[in-house]
């Protein structure tokens, strides 16, 4: 089975990784995304704004493979602090229903130490399935 490399058009070069990976049977696997822009700056500092950029980075990959939101099968989220997570939790149904609407994959989260992006809050891995 061959792999095909997704890059969204504009956005900074990726560096010793894929943002995504698209297989022949529509899979695409949508590596860690993070809460910075296309050019890898962090315009949000909080855990909102950053979770927010970070939904909008895996719509972007998903896009740029020929998917949409509702192809999102699975995300699987890292945070490094659970209680800002719980202490947000309206805002972040908000911040997602903005990017995602109403479709709710399967998902995890974990809580980590650290992430190796100092600023980075959060970080959201995915998979999709487009079809043909």
């Amino acid at each position: 089975m061959s792999l095909k490399e997704i890059h969204p058009d504009g956005w900074a070069p990726a560096l010793g990784y894929a943002n995504g990976m698209l297989a022949e049977d529509g899979t695409l696997h949508v590596g860690g995304q993070i809460g910075w822009n296309a050019q890898k700056e962090f315009e949000a500092k909080d855990f909102i704004g950053q979770m927010e950029q970070t939904l909008r980075n895996i719509l972007a990959v998903v896009e740029a493979a020929g998917g949409q939101a509702t192809d999102i099968a699975r995300l699987t989220w890292f945070v490094k602090d659970k209680q800002e997570y719980l202490a947000h939790q309206r805002e972040v149904g908000q911040a997602y229903r903005r990017v995602l609407g109403k479709h709710f994959p399967a998902m995890s989260m974990l809580v980590i130490k650290d992430l190796i992006e100092d600023e980075a809050l959060i970080e959201i891995e995915a998979t999709a399935y487009i079809s043909k």
